[in-house]
């Protein structure tokens, strides 16, 4: 491996380092209740190396929005034709709500649809994600299917209204005391539904 792929290897595990550890912290006392400099301080390093990696408190509890807004644009502008725009990131979707029953248990409360669930700051980042993310997604959509720009807004707000699901669901979830694998594991079926019956509907 090259040095440069030693240093983005590098880059990207102190990434997960800085929100794991703010993650764990939210969990245990509380999004409002934790600064960024017992953050950075908790994950032994500089208060300025995580602002490099996260430019505000807020980007500690929505650190992937980019990254998926990314890779569902990508599915839905890349589908092949007959393919309704919720069939193409079903997989993603499923993938990313299965992905957290790896979660450790003591940062299951530090996730952003748990804190959502008890924070009013946090539910408000949230919506604002889901608003940006059904912009993205009507843009896609718009960009590649023949319809009218209003129903291609209206076939965004219905996808990323999924993500509004999972994040309701699972924080109620978490909230009630079970473990992120079993949250993943009751999620999972009913997204899948849900993620049905938009196919059905969008095609």
């Amino acid at each position: 491996m090259g040095e440069m792929g030693l240093r983005d290897l590098k880059r990207a595990r102190t990434r997960r380092l800085i929100a794991d550890t703010a993650s764990r912290l939210f969990a245990e006392r509380g999004y409002e209740q934790v600064t960024v400099r017992e953050i950075a301080r908790a994950a032994e390093v500089a208060e300025q190396t995580l602002y490099n990696y996260f430019p505000t408190k807020e980007q500690l509890v929505t650190d992937r929005e980019q990254q998926i807004q990314q890779q569902l644009d990508e599915l839905i502008r890349t589908r092949p034709a007959g393919t309704s725009p919720a069939a193409a990131i079903r997989d993603l979707v499923l993938q990313t709500v299965s992905a957290s029953r790896d979660l450790p248990p003591e940062n299951g409360l530090g996730t952003l649809g748990s804190l959502a669930a008890v924070s009013p700051a946090v539910h408000r980042l949230a919506l604002e994600m889901i608003d940006r993310l059904a912009t993205t997604l009507a843009a896609a959509i718009g960009g590649t299917t023949p319809i009218a720009p209003e129903v291609a807004r209206l076939h965004g707000i219905a996808l990323a209204g999924v993500f509004h699901i999972i994040l309701g669901e699972s924080g109620r979830s978490l909230r009630a005391g079970r473990t992120p694998a079993e949250t993943a594991d009751a999620l999972l079926p009913r997204i899948d539904d849900v993620l049905g019956e938009l196919d059905r509907w969008l095609r």
